[in-house]
């Protein structure tokens, strides 16, 4: 892995790991193909690997990790700028949108 820019965890992945700091402007090679790095992108950092349309399922480690906000080229820094989590939380929100773990949803829950 010496000197690899970036790592493709998985095939069906559509964005790349960076292996260290990449600058705009650098070509680096993307599991076989060129890539030209579109965006700064720092060490452990996603890049898309494909266009990523808004709405588009983020793959990582062949799982989806978040949803597209924002278009994103080849060689984009994929990242909180447009990319939402599609994690769900395990707790329930209460009638004063206060988190409360393991509480029902509803008023009508708790009768």
């Amino acid at each position: 892995m010496s000197g690899q820019a970036a790592l493709l965890l998985h095939p069906d992945d559509n964005v790349l790991v960076a292996c260290r700091a990449l600058s705009a402007g650098e070509m680096i090679d993307a599991a076989g193909v060129p890539l030209l790095v579109q965006s700064s992108v720092g060490l452990g950092h996603k890049l898309a690997r494909v266009t990523l349309r808004a709405g588009d399922k983020v793959r990582r480690y062949g799982s989806p990790i978040g949803s597209m906000t924002q278009d994103a080229a080849p060689g984009e820094h994929v990242h909180l700028h447009n990319l939402q989590s599609d994690y769900l939380h395990t707790y329930t929100l209460d009638t004063g949108n206060a988190f409360v773990a393991g509480a029902p949803a509803t008023q009508e829950d708790q009768t």
